[in-house]
């Protein structure tokens, strides 16, 4: 091929490339799916949720300061941690917030899961199926919340996330463990829908004691897990990406690239065209 056509080639597929793929269409949650609402504001940090949780999913017991579990991030061998925000400026202020899965309405996790092991539930849970995973790890890297963890110590790993204790409501179970055990009722379950309108009814009543947003709610596309905080949500450690969901931003990037298989020619022509060269190279120097 001369050099005039392979520029031609690569220009006008490059071209195509560029174009904007199919709009894809934006996941919102089902009127009835559920979720559960956490006010920082009324956590005591007294982490009855983190030891209810691990009896519940049959988890080891963690990290102890004598009877009191100490363990503040996330593992192989934790669904749901405690963790405490204290003001450097300020000793006296200082407030509790819970992690674990947030059951994203368009979880990244599911997006990048090559086998379909982790899914979003019509009811709003991210399911994980331990017997179709390969043990890619991608949903770990993909989750922009820092939640799927990988059991390193076992023999027969699996990834390990809060699933709203699907299997304890199977059984017959009203809530979730972690929900019904809380002393202060801190975090609550129900549908999502009625959730946002406590959170928001809760902010309209005391203004001046809560920061005006209820976090979950559209970030990164919305998510099943929502919180009330009096401090800056970037400050508990709760990333702030926008409105925009992962996968709607990398799906339509890859869509893009390779819509009509355009990318993965223009590969070819070019490696063919290299081929090429390199054998005239190789004649002309025997010659």
């Amino acid at each position: 091929m001369e050099r005039r056509n392979l520029l031609k080639v690569l220009f006008a597929g490059g071209a195509a490339a560029a174009l904007p793929a199919a709009a894809r269409t934006k996941r919102t949650a089902a009127p009835d799916s559920v979720g559960m609402l956490f006010d920082a504001t009324a956590c005591i940090g007294c982490k009855t949720c983190v030891v209810a949780c691990r009896e519940a999913a049959g988890l080891p017991p963690q990290a102890k300061d004598g009877m009191h579990d100490v363990q503040t991030e996330l593992d192989g061998q934790t669904k749901n941690v405690i963790k405490l925000w204290k003001d450097e400026k300020n000793p006296a202020a200082f407030t509790y917030v819970k992690q674990q899965c947030m059951h994203c309405i368009d979880p990244a996790c599911v997006s990048v899961c090559m086998l379909g092991a982790l899914k979003k539930t019509a009811g709003g849970p991210v399911t994980y199926d331990k017997d179709t995973c390969i043990g890619c790890r991608y949903c770990q890297v993909a989750c922009p919340f820092n939640v799927p963890k990988f059991e390193w110590n076992s023999a027969t790993p699996q990834i390990v996330k809060c699933d709203l204790c699907q299997a304890r409501i199977a059984r017959g179970a009203t809530q979730p463990a972690c929900t019904e055990v809380c002393p202060r009722k801190a975090i609550i379950y129900g549908k999502r829908e009625e959730l946002l309108r406590e959170a928001h009814r809760r902010i309209d009543a005391h203004p001046r004691f809560y920061v005006d947003k209820v976090y979950g709610e559209d970030e990164l596309g919305g998510t099943s897990v929502l919180y009330l905080a009096s401090v800056p949500f970037t400050k508990l450690g709760f990333p702030d990406k926008g409105t925009r969901s992962s996968p709607s931003v990398t799906e339509s990037l890859q869509h893009g690239l390779y819509q009509g298989m355009l990318t993965p020619a223009i590969l070819y022509v070019g490696l063919a065209a290299a081929v090429i060269r390199n054998r005239k190279k190789d004649k002309e120097g025997d010659e």
